[in-house]
């Protein structure tokens, strides 16, 4: 069953919520954007200035496909995040919910020139699964977004260079689960990178294998659920005004 604007919008706040506490936080910049149900093509987004730990359903800001705000609110948003998301929103019809991330681990893996290898657990998780874009700026330009676009392609992970980590997904948990595997993924080679010492690698047979179960279990439903139901209780646990 579709969900209505106002889950969407307290769930949506909710991630927010869970991002602030995962320390996922870049001041009062990134963004989760969620689609809504409807012929307008409109979509939630995080009101400029405010702090993820702020963010509530009731302050979430409606725009259009092109990032028109639609709707009476005291916020502006961020026209970076606005090439992004419509960009991507506008491209693919089966992404419900897009999450941006300038986490340490993330930008260390997108600013090196190998990627992200598939020599750890999480990142043999995702073969074959994430996408590349090249740096080209602030992501304020129109004309960057077709090569946006072609570069994401049909997958719904995506490694910004020399920026940060983007994951789309069939709903907001499955966004989520994405980002987090992705950033689990960035940890460990990061943390596998300090120490000095070469990595065990992944066979390319373990791989096309780890690749085709993947495969068969995102043909299901959408995946995300358990875990984003549970960091939404702890959340809700520490302070319940996101619902608001």
């Amino acid at each position: 069953m579709a969900q209505t604007e106002q889950e969407l919008r307290v769930q949506l706040a909710a991630c927010y919520r869970i991002f602030d506490y995962m320390g996922w936080t870049e001041l009062i910049y990134n963004h989760i954007t969620v689609k809504l149900p409807g012929d307008e093509h409109h979509f939630l987004i995080n009101p400029y200035g405010l702090h993820y730990s702020e963010v509530k359903a009731s302050n979430l800001v409606k725009v259009d496909i092109d990032g028109n705000i639609v709707e009476d609110t005291d916020y502006a948003v961020n026209p970076a995040g606005i090439v992004i998301h419509t960009a991507i929103h506008a491209a693919r019809p089966d992404v419900v919910c897009i999450a941006h991330t300038h986490t340490n681990a993330g930008m260390a893996v997108a600013c090196s020139e190998e990627g992200l290898r598939n020599d750890n657990f999480y990142s043999a998780l995702l073969h074959n699964r994430v996408a590349y874009h090249d740096f080209e700026g602030i992501t304020l330009m129109d004309d960057e977004k077709p090569r946006l676009v072609a570069n994401l392609g049909d997958k719904n992970m995506l490694i910004l260079r020399n920026h940060g980590l983007l994951a789309c997904g069939r709903s907001i948990a499955e966004a989520f689960q994405s980002i987090w595997a992705m950033q689990r993924a960035c940890e460990v080679q990061v943390a596998g990178d300090s120490t000095g010492k070469p990595m065990i690698p992944v066979g390319d047979d373990v791989l096309a294998r780890t690749e085709q179960l993947m495969t068969m279990q995102s043909m299901g439903q959408p995946i995300g659920d358990l875990e984003f139901a549970a960091l939404t209780r702890i959340v809700e646990k520490i302070d319940p005004s996101f619902k608001e």
